[in-house]
């Protein structure tokens, strides 16, 4: 198993370089930049710098003025140093700017991947035990919409209905008016009233690939030869689908949970937005629409990493979910 690990962690180190190489060569091919935007202002002050003496003074600045190899390993030697620069459109260090908007993120994030796992898996086991009953039509039925429905589509029907006919929630942002003339319960209950609309839409999200793809997966399993053989012993039923099907339905569960664990950490764009909340996904939009290289090469590379490190805890948590699967 320490071989194995290690094995890991070094082609993971090498896939991590090519990844962060490209997003530093697309980064510097971005079509806006935050330089040009910054030079463009500063020329129209009366009395100042043509447009290009700004934009050579800028480049030089921020070390733009390299070639893209050079710019790339004097940017990945900070980086392993623990600089990270600072944000050019936050005008912060990038470290300080990712901690801001990381907790909002990992909370919403957090909230979505606990309640989708625990109502989607025993639905689709569910409807997998119950096949071509009502209940399992109406469950595909739902775990279809699930997959079917836009993020923004679905977004844009909770606001009309509980913000617009309802009024219960607000349209957008994580606090109210008078948040800060509420007292300590009452500023957590805002915040509180101000999340469940994007957590919803996070949650309704996720819930379709997961329950559909247990049930798939259920389904398979039903119908191996070890489940007759299980029933032909005259095994209760709960013990043969929990026991025995269940175990086997985690194997390919923990692919797809695992790989939904860097979204904890990325946060939701599309839904940040809509809903104008300020977590890691709104942030680095609106970074990446600016220009700012900084904080995005520094965002995309924690992505990447956590990514890696999902992928690897996936692979060691199949010999813990079924005892055939042995690293050697």
């Amino acid at each position: 198993m320490r071989t194995y690990i290690a094995k890991r962690v070094g082609i993971s180190v090498i896939i991590l370089f090519c990844v962060t190489f490209i997003i530093y060569g697309l980064m510097r091919s971005l079509p806006s930049s935050f330089v040009e935007t910054m030079a463009m202002q500063l020329s129209q002050a009366p009395g100042a710098k043509s447009f290009d003496e700004w934009m050579t003074q800028l480049n030089a600045q921020y070390g733009l003025d390299k070639d893209i190899f050079t710019g790339y390993v004097t940017w990945l030697a900070d980086f392993m140093t623990g600089n990270f620069g600072d944000s050019w459109k936050w005008n912060v260090p990038v470290l300080t700017e990712f901690q801001n908007t990381i907790g909002i993120s990992f909370v919403m994030g957090g909230i979505a991947f606990v309640a989708s796992t625990i109502i989607a898996v025993p639905l689709g086991i569910f409807a997998a035990t119950h096949q071509y009953s009502k209940s399992d039509y109406i469950i595909s039925a739902v775990a279809l919409a699930g997959i079917s429905l836009p993020t923004f589509f679905f977004a844009t029907l909770l606001k009309l209905i509980f913000s617009v006919n309802l009024g219960w929630f607000d349209l957008y942002g994580l606090m109210g008016r008078d948040f800060n003339q509420l007292d300590a319960v009452g500023q957590a209950l805002d915040i509180v009233n101000h999340m469940i609309m994007p957590c919803v839409t996070l949650t309704v999200i996720q819930i379709g690939s997961l329950m559909r793809y247990t049930r798939t997966n259920m389904l398979e399993v039903l119908n191996a030869d070890y489940i007759r053989t299980a029933r032909t012993k005259g095994l209760p039923e709960s013990k043969v689908i929990y026991k025995h099907a269940f175990r086997n339905t985690l194997i390919p569960l923990v692919t797809i949970i695992g790989g939904s664990l860097p979204g904890l950490f990325s946060g939701a764009l599309i839904t940040e937005t809509l809903f104008m909340i300020p977590g890691t996904g709104y942030t680095s939009y609106q970074s990446m629409t600016a220009g700012d290289i900084p904080y995005t090469m520094f965002f995309l590379t924690f992505i990447a990493i956590i990514t890696l490190l999902s992928n690897l805890l996936t692979d060691i948590l199949y010999a813990v979910v079924d005892p055939r699967v042995r690293i050697s």
